[in-house]
């Protein structure tokens, strides 16, 4: 059983927080694959303390997707401080994550995400702040730096530990890269190497090859999949049993993967009311039906349903053509 903090993981594959994606549903998802750890979408720490119920909604856990680590975004150190005590309150969840990686420019006029990795001694502040206002792990998640002329992930890495880090992510690409070219895994080893706290590798780990890779070459503790898992929590699965000197198994069928989509929506419909659920359904379908074969009519008619039993008897259909 490894750590990070007080909190207990049972291995080193981690679903990685992904906006519009690590609702519940697919965490939990990713929770019967074997992950060891999940985290939430991005969640505002604005919108927390304004009351926001949308934002909430995002804080929101289920028990079987313990431990889960929620991750916030904001650009001042009491903002994101009274956040953290809000959500300590009053939501269920194992670690606090700091994002300082989000590479999108609405985060970035926040003076949030990536905007952080510009000023490591705001970057610091901000987590001692956070850190000594809750009792939960508080880690962060962070990119190579701003851009090629500024690659400060190793000063940023050693100052968020010394502020009260219990664990970093690291994505290696920079936030002008947004996820263009290759991840640089030198950045990554660059990190492990500078800190004792345990380290999350992350960027383009869509097989058990690249996982393999990052961690041979980088040595961090943790790996985590993000885009690689849309419509293939098997690679969660596949990478838990590599790592643990387990045989892969044979890959997921045609009916397998339509029986797991219905699963999802299933999950989500405990979640969500029925309409929304259905529109977000129609996104993560076409994830599960990527790369398969004869079936160009039923993902026409996929992007036009409406309803529940519309869905479920599209994907019944689908079924039954296999």
């Amino acid at each position: 059983m490894m750590k990070i903090g007080n909190v207990d993981i049972k291995n080193r594959i981690v679903l990685a927080p992904m906006a519009g994606y690590t609702n519940p549903a697919f965490r939990r998802i990713a929770k019967e694959f074997g992950a060891g750890l999940v985290f939430s979408e991005m969640i505002s720490a604005n919108g927390l303390l304004y009351d926001n119920d949308k934002t909430w909604e995002l804080a929101k856990t289920y028990p079987e997707e313990r431990p889960v680590a929620l991750q916030v975004f904001g650009g001042e150190a009491e903002t994101l401080a009274q956040a953290a005590r809000l959500l300590e309150r009053k939501a269920e969840f194992d670690i606090l994550d700091i994002n300082m990686g989000c590479p999108v420019r609405k985060v970035l006029k926040a003076n949030a995400g990536c905007a952080l990795l510009k000023d490591p001694k705001k970057a610091a502040e901000i987590v001692s702040a956070v850190a000594s206002a809750v009792s939960k792990p508080v880690s962060v998640k962070i990119r190579a730096g701003f851009d090629h002329k500024h690659i400060n992930c190793v000063e940023i890495a050693r100052a968020v530990e010394k502020a009260g880090a219990s664990m970093i992510t690291i994505h290696g690409r920079t936030q002008t890269d947004l996820y263009r070219g290759k991840v640089n895994l030198d950045y990554i080893r660059a990190v492990k190497e500078a800190v004792r706290i345990p380290v999350i590798g992350n960027g383009d780990i869509k097989s058990v090859e690249d996982a393999a890779l990052m961690a041979e070459v980088t040595g961090v503790d943790y790996l985590m999949v993000g885009r690689g898992a849309l419509g293939n929590p098997w690679l969660i699965r596949d990478m838990v049993d590599y790592f643990s000197g387990l045989p892969l198994k044979e890959p997921p069928g045609f009916k397998e993967k339509i029986e797991l989509c219905l699963r999802h929506f299933s999950l989500l419909l405990e979640e969500k009311p029925e309409p929304v659920a259905v529109m977000e359904m129609r996104s993560w379908t076409a994830w599960y039906l990527k790369g398969l074969a004869n079936i160009r009519h039923a993902r026409k008619r996929l992007m036009t349903v409406k309803t529940k039993d519309e869905l479920i008897g599209l994907l019944t259909e689908i079924i039954d053509i296999s």
